[in-house]
């Protein structure tokens, strides 16, 4: 059984917390121990006297496991601007985020880590998710949000993946725009040209409802991934 996965994006805002945690849930539906990781997390607020970013509050709440918050977004931080920015002095050290990754591997079967913004996106001055990924040595699922320019986007990803000689194991495309015309040609013309599994489509709703979003993931296909 694989370690997990890593949940990356064509970009941010396309849906990656709520694709991450419908993944989450499906895989749970195997009958798994399974549990959400944000390594780096800005735009937090503060609750309790601790930093706190909603995206990780989500993957607490939908843990298969009871975890201190901590666990879940080791680096959190207020600014509501790049990671590789928003640390300030803070040195955000690869070597914890790796530490924890494994902490939470032995309590779960699977953890899936959820990246900030798109595959090169910072997450500190030194590494970006791209490294993250690549010293976690985790097939990759790659987040499509279905817009205007995400073709491009998904092609120069998912190249950018498979550069790094990681395992692309699949997409997850996200209906960020109900009205968005060519949705469904869009949608046939990416996978043509990705020459990966689409996982799930997630239709646009307005409140999450993890439940029937994991619904989109058909439990024989994640039954491959793992």
């Amino acid at each position: 059984m694989t370690a997990g996965f890593f949940v990356t994006g064509t970009d941010t805002d396309v849906g990656k917390t709520w694709a991450t945690i419908a993944l989450m849930r499906g895989l749970q539906g195997q009958a798994l121990q399974v549990v959400g990781m944000k390594p780096v997390a800005a735009g937090c607020v503060l609750q309790d006297g601790q930093l706190k970013n909603a995206d990780a509050l989500l993957m607490q709440a939908n843990a298969s496991i009871d975890l201190d918050y901590a666990m879940i977004n080791p680096y959190a931080f207020e600014p509501a601007v790049s990671p590789h920015l928003a640390c300030g002095e803070v040195v955000v050290e690869l070597p914890v985020l790796i530490d924890r990754f494994k902490q939470l591997q032995q309590w779960a079967d699977l953890v899936v880590v959820e990246g900030a913004g798109g595959w090169y996106s910072p997450l500190s001055a030194e590494f970006d998710n791209a490294d993250l990924a690549q010293a976690l040595a985790l097939p990759v699922i790659l987040v499509v949000g279905v817009r205007l320019g995400c073709i491009n986007h998904a092609r120069l990803t998912l190249n950018a993946i498979q550069q790094a000689n990681l395992s692309c194991v699949g997409w997850v495309a996200v209906q960020i725009d109900p009205l968005m015309q060519g949705f469904e040609a869009n949608l046939v013309y990416l996978q043509q040209q990705l020459d990966v599994p689409l996982l799930a489509i997630l239709p646009h709703i307005q409140t999450p409802d993890f439940e029937y979003l994991s619904q989109q993931f058909n439990q024989e296909t994640l039954k491959k991934l793992i």
